[in-house]
């Protein structure tokens, strides 16, 4: 990396020739900014957004930007923040005037005052987001880096361009991006950042859950989440946002005999699972998946530490903690509920004997979500002995393979009953009632065991032969 860089591709983006066009016409200042700078240095690519600072009025200008570009998405404006945005051949383009900004010490939203370009280089979160290279045809491709931003990508560092506890005290979402942006990059947070990030943590309760949520959506949503989740635990932030996940840590020893920490399993099944899928709330399952053992851990003598029912015990807390954080209750609650309460049927299986009955049933329980229920049960193989490892991994690929096979011919992913019970009402002439159930129950089990087919045929033989039982007089037909 060096000053000398070729910014190329950005200038040659779609709608970057009628900014500079705009610009040059009304004498005005053009710069793009922020992160497309940052992510081309780094050659991270595709750039889906580019961030236009304007020195003057930024919704005037890119008014006149969108007017050229008849294909153009809506023009939105955000009139408390001075800001305007429209998408254009899958870029995104937001404009925004110079400006620098102020706090009062209970809220994250600034106080804007018109200013120049390095005043709003300077309110900028990190120094690696405060870098602009000029759109105006004089100084084209000009990088502007006023706080060494090129020099902290080098050394892959995340540092504030003002002083860090002023930063994180003004807009304390910032604490979180920092970690977000050292996960994504992989980068380190210089020292003094960290202090300001600790010493400011407390400050997160004047943000909204909401966007709190948000920035733990992306850190779980980058290749190795365990990065970020390990700074949120060493900088005290986890045990604000989610203290059931810092309770799974640390290792109990009896007569010599320990457990694994939790802690550190959950964030190495998270790591797996991120690598076979981008599901962000099978993520957030993986992340929940055991926090329902340190209620529920025992040791039995002489030598056995368990966790018995820990799966019901965890999926029940779920929604507490989705409350807490205002995320939705709705079916992703149910989702990750139902993945984390079933977490352990696949591996009780692998260690039994893998029968067709035990396929179907946990096919039927599943129903959809089965796939993702293998996934995390691999996931959550997290042994060093490379032999017990591979008997896993090798269990699980013949449990995949029969639910396959069962679900091919027994049709089970969502299952309706064949005989349904408005059937059986009216076949035997009943009301809603115990005897309904317990019909529709003996079907159910009957194709479950094996017993009989998913078809009618089979499941209205069964149908009269339990009606008989029950005493119930049909209408021959």
């Amino acid at each position: 990396m060096n000053s000398q860089i070729d910014f190329g591709i950005l200038l040659e983006y779609d709608g970057i020739q009628e900014i500079q066009t705009i610009a040059n016409a009304f004498s005005v200042e053009a710069y793009l900014v922020g992160g497309c700078i940052r992510d081309c240095i780094l050659r991270r690519f595709p750039i889906n957004e580019l961030d236009i600072v304007i020195v003057g009025d930024g919704i005037s200008f890119a008014k006149k930007v969108h007017a050229q570009l008849k294909e153009a998405s809506k023009f939105v404006v955000y009139k408390t923040y001075g800001t305007a945005m429209f998408q254009y051949n899958n870029l995104v383009y937001e404009f925004v005037g110079a400006r620098k900004e102020s706090y009062s010490h209970d809220s994250r939203n600034p106080i804007v005052k018109t200013g120049t370009l390095r005043d709003d280089l300077y309110r900028r979160d990190f120094t690696i987001n405060a870098l602009a290279i000029s759109l105006n045809s004089k100084t084209l491709g000009n990088l502007h880096d006023y706080f060494n931003g090129l020099g902290d990508l080098k050394s892959q560092l995340i540092r504030t361009p003002l002083e860090p506890s002023k930063t994180f005290s003004d807009d304390p979402l910032r604490i979180l991006r920092a970690i977000r942006f050292a996960t994504r990059l992989e980068f380190n947070i210089e020292p003094k950042t960290v202090a300001g990030i600790q010493n400011n943590r407390h400050r997160l309760e004047i943000v909204s859950r909401e966007r709190i949520v948000d920035e733990l959506h992306k850190i779980l949503s980058t290749p190795k989440p365990s990065i970020g989740l390990k700074l949120l635990d060493e900088y005290g932030i986890l045990e604000l946002l989610i203290p059931e996940v810092t309770n799974l840590k640390g290792i109990e020893e009896i007569d010599g005999y320990t457990h694994k920490d939790n802690f550190l399993h959950t964030l190495q099944v998270v790591d797996n699972i991120s690598r076979t899928t981008n599901k962000l709330w099978l993520r957030w399952a993986a992340l929940l998946h055991d926090i329902g053992k340190p209620t529920t851990k025992k040791f039995i003598p002489p030598s056995k530490w368990t966790f018995w029912n820990h799966e019901l015990v965890g999926s029940k807390m779920v929604k507490p903690i989705f409350k807490r954080l205002h995320m939705p209750l709705n079916e992703h609650l149910r989702y990750v509920q139902k993945i984390i309460s079933m977490s352990s049927r696949p591996i009780s299986i692998v260690e039994d004997s893998v029968t067709d009955s035990a396929i179907r049933r946990l096919v039927f329980d599943a129903g959809d979500h089965i796939d993702d229920l293998i996934t995390l049960c691999q996931a959550d193989i997290t042994t060093k002995n490379k032999d017990r490892f591979q008997d896993y991994y090798n269990n699980f690929e013949i449990v995949k393979q029969k639910i396959v096979e069962v679900e091919n011919r027994d049709r089970l992913r969502n299952f309706q009953p064949p005989i349904s019970g408005d059937f059986i009402m009216d076949y035997f002439n009943l009301k809603p009632s115990k005897q309904v159930g317990v019909i529709k129950e003996a079907i159910k089990e009957a194709i479950l065991q094996g017993d009989i087919e998913n078809d009618y045929s089979q499941a209205f033989q069964l149908m009269v032969q339990e009606g008989k039982k029950l005493g119930l007089i049909s209408n021959e037909k």
